[in-house]
């Protein structure tokens, strides 16, 4: 991937990369922040910080409504008059600020994103209005994300993305939010993505000239790496009450009606991306739970009706890296969609996959690669992403070159170790069923 790029970072320590892209007169931006939920307690105020950035400018730190402030209208109206989008999405480390915008529009864009950083408005207004709506629509944890969190203790031990979120001791308030700005909101250790058809090193010089003042940080909201590189196994079983008026298992799986399915989640081993057992455990992956025709789909969801939805996919972060097999049926099923689980990791990892099967993964894999780029939107995303996680900004085009080399051999031999069901966690949640009071929890 031949790429006419500048990247260099700045005395803040922001890292600007800035891409020359040909074709449409399009240009992408993308400000990937470490924003993981360290502390419980500030869950609130970090969902609502990202809520209302965007929504504003003032005049500096703490400012309202002064001469050369912006409300939400002013900034709509501005992003409408640069033909821009912007939007903020949350992750489990990252707060991503992405735009969208016409060639011509993207020095407007980044002066309306350094005002953004360097001269943010929490209004008591919007503030108050994010608050209603949040109460209007509490977020309670549902059932995969309580099975999830107790399969993610179990596994790797007490950790960050094992916590709940906390309530605070008071109501956020916007000087709270301030105070969260200057400690997320800064440029030592986030990375600045621009794609455009212009000169990168034009683009990077007028980002450094907005940019250079925005000061802070490191944030130190960055997940800590798991207790255990590799799960602890075993089986543990939540159990949610038979139907509304059932209290049965409530204190195992926590508050909430009956869920109304049996949720199965399991957490297998796994490497870092950059590890040469990576694209070898893509491929036996694929083959037992990625796409509609893998082992785990026909055996569970077509043969034996139990389940429907079926998925294995690959997790990882900076605290470490899971394959992780998801699947979910009736009410009841959850013993045996797990027992089917077991069987078809034992039969994969003894028997390996056959010749044929590589290829098909392989070449699902393959295309898969290509489509994560098709786009501007998708292909700026990914390149955000590689950079923040420190790879090479032309990772996927090599990926497809190591996946093109796995040999037959090297994922029967990836499928036989990570794919052991004597070293995979498997969890359960399903309706209380009193005449099995031996699948209650085990942790």
């Amino acid at each position: 991937m031949n790429r006419e790029t500048s990247d260099t970072t700045l005395g803040n320590g922001l890292r600007v990369v800035v891409v020359r892209t040909h074709g449409a007169p399009l240009a992408e931006v993308r400000l990937v922040l470490p924003y993981a939920r360290t502390a419980p307690h500030l869950a609130e105020a970090q969902e609502l910080l990202a809520a209302l950035f965007g929504t504003g400018t003032g005049t500096g730190t703490g400012a309202c409504a002064t001469a050369g402030a912006r409300t939400r209208q002013d900034v709509a109206d501005l992003a409408a008059d640069l033909g821009a989008e912007l939007s903020t999405v949350v992750t489990a480390e990252s707060l991503v600020v992405a735009a969208s915008v016409l060639r011509a529009g993207l020095p407007g864009v980044l002066a309306l994103l350094s005002d953004l950083l360097l001269r943010p408005a929490y209004r008591e207004a919007e503030l108050a209005l994010a608050q209603r709506r949040a109460a209007a629509s509490p977020r309670t944890p549902g059932p995969r994300q309580r099975l999830r969190r107790a399969l993610l203790g179990h596994a790797f031990g007490t950790h960050p993305l094992t916590d709940p979120p906390t309530a605070p001791a008071a109501a956020t308030t916007p000087e709270d939010l301030y105070a969260l700005h200057a400690r997320a909101v800064v440029p030592d250790g986030a990375v600045l993505l621009v794609t455009t058809p212009d000169d990168p090193d034009e683009v990077a010089v007028r980002v450094r000239e907005l940019l250079a003042p925005w000061s802070g940080g490191p944030s130190g909201l960055v997940l800590p790496p798991f207790a255990r590189r590799a799960p602890r196994p075993g089986r543990i079983a939540l159990t949610e009450p038979a139907g509304p008026a059932g209290s049965a298992g409530t204190a195992a799986a926590g508050s909430g009606s009956g869920s109304g399915q049996a949720l199965v989640l399991c957490a297998a081993p796994a490497v870092p991306d950059g590890h040469p057992a990576h694209a070898p455990l893509h491929l036996a992956q694929l083959i037992l739970g990625g796409s509609a025709s893998s082992r785990l789909a026909r055996r569970v969801r077509d043969r034996h009706g139990l389940a429907y939805a079926v998925s294995a996919d690959l997790r990882g972060n900076r605290a470490g890296d899971w394959l992780e097999i998801e699947c979910a049926g009736a009410p009841g099923t959850a013993g045996r969609i797990a027992g089917e689980i077991t069987d078809c990791l034992r039969e994969l990892a003894v028997d390996g996959p056959s010749p044929e099967e590589v290829e098909r993964a392989r070449a699902y894999a393959s295309g898969f690669t290509r489509f994560a780029l098709a786009t501007r939107t998708e292909e700026a995303s990914a390149l955000a992403g590689f950079a923040a996680a420190g790879l090479p900004l032309d990772w996927l085009k090599g990926y497809r070159d190591r996946l093109a080399k796995v040999t037959h051999h090297q994922v029967a031999e990836a499928a036989a170790y990570f794919l052991n069901p004597a070293r995979v966690a498997v969890s359960t949640l399903d309706e209380a069923d009193h005449d099995h009071e031996s699948d209650r929890s085990t942790q």
